[in-house]
């Protein structure tokens, strides 16, 4: 007779009694380092059907989660409803690059060169000045494109593909930006100072690829790079390469979390990668991968002690980039320049008295410092605040003229950064703003928002043209899908806490008006819809006065550009009823995953999105239309 000693014997004791007759917890073993894992599930529940064919997912790549390190103190059973600040953290996201220095194929730029009777229309241009603009960025992309790539001229004005218009360089004109020409002026400027032999207390440990000088060499010119978050860790990651769950390099931080990071897509080539990084302790690193060196920039917060919530480099600039701060703040930094404790310099108020308003925080832009400025020794190169609330995120116009950012005050700010001066305010329906992205033709901006809604705002009409419902919960990313737009029509997609991938189609004969329906209570917009036309010349009366829209501009003495009447003109455009706006539908809405959403990327040959716990899931196109591009020419 067999006897089951499994049924007797007693679990194995949680305490165990020490010399002293003291009970006292058994320590668990310590975790072993986790490592990346690639899968390939199949099934009908991972492959979903649009109109162009069916999306089938090609692995799921699932990123290891780094362990607490042991001076940082967990955080167990969070109160939802406590007072105190908690650390700020994020889901995955993902920064892609290639280093193919091959111009990408006319088509994706044909729509582009259309920005300029959108974005030209919208903000003060007429349409006969768009049209001609226009030509002009037509032949200079085929020049551009004839001659092998982008370029910058001497004079900082912006062209080629990379740039995708003639803006000029943020800071033109400024002798105390410019840098001195030298003998290394043609190479590429990387940091001081070595991460991995790094003994400062910031990093916690370095785990570099033991062939990764074999890596680098075997890695095809069109393959893609990325660097990945989670948690307190970043990972450099081949996706290109057979072995691509190994990392090439993995940096664990101490008590850092990364929120945010961006690769410069001008200084990249196969031996030189700038990427920049924001973190939770308003640290932000530049790191040169190829090299492991990188350099710590606001070190404990010198210049602004409020975490990083998204950062990117300003187009067509190898120095400066934008970083977002948690309390409102954009700021620009120079990669190069040391820091020193940042005094904001005194403001001036360059237009009349504002008068009240529902919202007088939101009309308002703080220059604490000048692009313009002398005193460009130190970080920061500029410096503007925006609102008293978290900028949750913005993103640069195709153009590389404007800027859009959203954040938790529900407001939508369009911005010429050139000039530094707020345009346009745009109101959620209600909560805030969470995402935004341009279209390709800069004609329209698209939000995300707290509200589970995703709007469509057209500049040229100045208003809101679309509310776009079938999310259940905050929309966290949105994006639209370059190789499914043209003139006529576009898609975007959109992700969200609702662990949910919606797409939209939508063309300018969907964007009109619903007829509008009388109900007590509620109050209907007499605005008429605007045109290009009614826009041009930059007139009075296509913008509101800041005197009767309660805007005021507060800017630096540094500034030394002159205030015109144009400057004191904002628009505070006015919240449009539910009933009076379009309504979306999805053509497609599908739960991906079993995590909140929190990054959404299209490629040529597929769609990627990546989760709060570190899953990055690619979605293989459908085959019979990979190649096929929706771009007129």
């Amino acid at each position: 007779m067999e006897f089951n000693f499994s049924t007797v014997l007693p679990n194995q004791p949680r305490y165990t009694t020490n010399a002293y007759g003291v009970q006292t917890p058994i320590s668990p073993p310590a975790p072993s380092e986790a490592v990346n894992v690639v899968t390939r599930p199949q099934g009908p529940e991972y492959q979903f059907l649009v109109g162009e064919g069916t999306y089938i997912l090609r692995d799921d790549f699932a990123i290891a989660t780094p362990q607490p390190h042991p001076s940082e103190a967990p955080a167990l059973n969070p109160n939802p409803l406590a007072t105190v600040a908690t650390s700020p953290t994020c889901g995955t996201k993902v920064s892609l690059v290639t280093v193919d220095q091959r111009p990408p194929k006319v088509g994706f730029y044909a729509m582009r060169a259309t920005a300029g009777i959108g974005l030209a229309g919208a903000l003060g241009h007429g349409a006969q000045e768009a049209r001609k603009e226009t030509q002009l960025l037509r032949d200079s992309e085929t020049q551009q494109l004839n001659q092998g790539g982008a370029s910058q001229t001497n004079g900082g004005t912006i062209k080629g593909p990379l740039g995708h218009s003639t803006a000029p360089a943020f800071g033109e004109g400024n002798a105390s930006l410019t840098s001195p020409l030298s003998k290394d002026s043609l190479k590429r400027r990387k940091p001081k100072n070595n991460i991995v032999k790094s003994n400062s207390s910031f990093v916690s440990r370095v785990m570099v690829h033991e062939s990764l000088a074999k890596r680098l060499q075997e890695h095809n010119a069109d393959g893609i790079y990325a660097f990945a978050n989670i948690n307190r860790a970043v990972q450099w990651l081949d996706l290109s390469s057979p072995h691509k769950s190994e990392f090439l390099t993995k940096i664990l931080f101490t008590k850092a979390h990364a929120l945010c990071h961006h690769v410069n897509e001008l200084t990249k080539n196969s031996n030189h990668l700038d990427v920049v990084m924001g973190f939770s302790t308003a640290d932000i690193i530049w790191y040169e991968p190829m090299s492991q060196k990188y350099a710590r920039l606001n070190k404990n917060g010198a210049i602004n002690s409020s975490p990083v919530a998204e950062i990117c480099w300003i187009p067509g600039s190898e120095n400066l980039f934008l970083a977002a701060h948690m309390d409102g703040s954009l700021v620009v930094y120079d990669k190069e320049k040391e820091d020193a404790p940042f005094i904001p310099e005194e403001p001036e108020i360059i237009s009349t008295p504002a008068t009240s308003s529902p919202d007088p925080d939101a009309s308002t832009l703080l220059v604490s410092k000048s692009v313009n400025s002398k005193n460009q020794k130190f970080n920061p190169v500029a410096c503007w605040k925006l609102s008293t609330q978290k900028i949750n995120a913005f993103a640069f116009s195709p153009d590389s003229k404007h800027l859009a950012v959203v954040s938790d005050d529900g407001n939508l700010r369009i911005i010429d950064y050139l000039k530094e001066q707020l345009l346009d305010i745009y109101t959620s329906f209600y909560g805030g703003l969470v995402s935004v992205c341009w279209s390709p033709d800069g004609k329209y901006v698209v939000t995300g928002g707290q509200d589970d809604l995703v709007s469509i705002w057209s500049l040229a009409e100045c208003r809101i043209v679309a509310r776009c419902q079938g999310h259940r919960s905050w929309v966290n990313a949105v994006a639209f899908d370059p190789w499914r737009c043209d003139e006529k029509s576009y898609r975007f997609g959109s992700v969200g806490e609702d662990c949910r991938l919606l797409l939209w189609d939508f063309s300018e004969g969907m964007l009109h008006r619903p007829k509008a329906v009388k109900i007590p209570g509620i109050l209907s917009s007499t605005r008429p819809r605007g045109s290009l036309s009614s826009h041009a010349g930059g007139t009075l009366a296509g913008r509101l006065r800041a005197e009767s829209q309660a805007t005021s501009r507060f800017r630096s003495n540094s500034n030394l550009t002159t205030s015109t009447g144009d400057e004191s003109l904002v628009i505070r455009h006015e919240v449009e009823p539910l009933l009076q706006t379009a309504n979306l539908p999805p053509i497609l809405s599908k739960v991906i995953d079993v995590h909140p959403l929190h990054w959404l990327n299209f490629q040529e040959d597929c769609i990627m999105t990546s989760c709060s716990s570190g899953h990055l899931r690619t979605w293989d196109r459908p085959k019979e239309s990979a190649n096929e591009s929706h771009v007129t020419l």
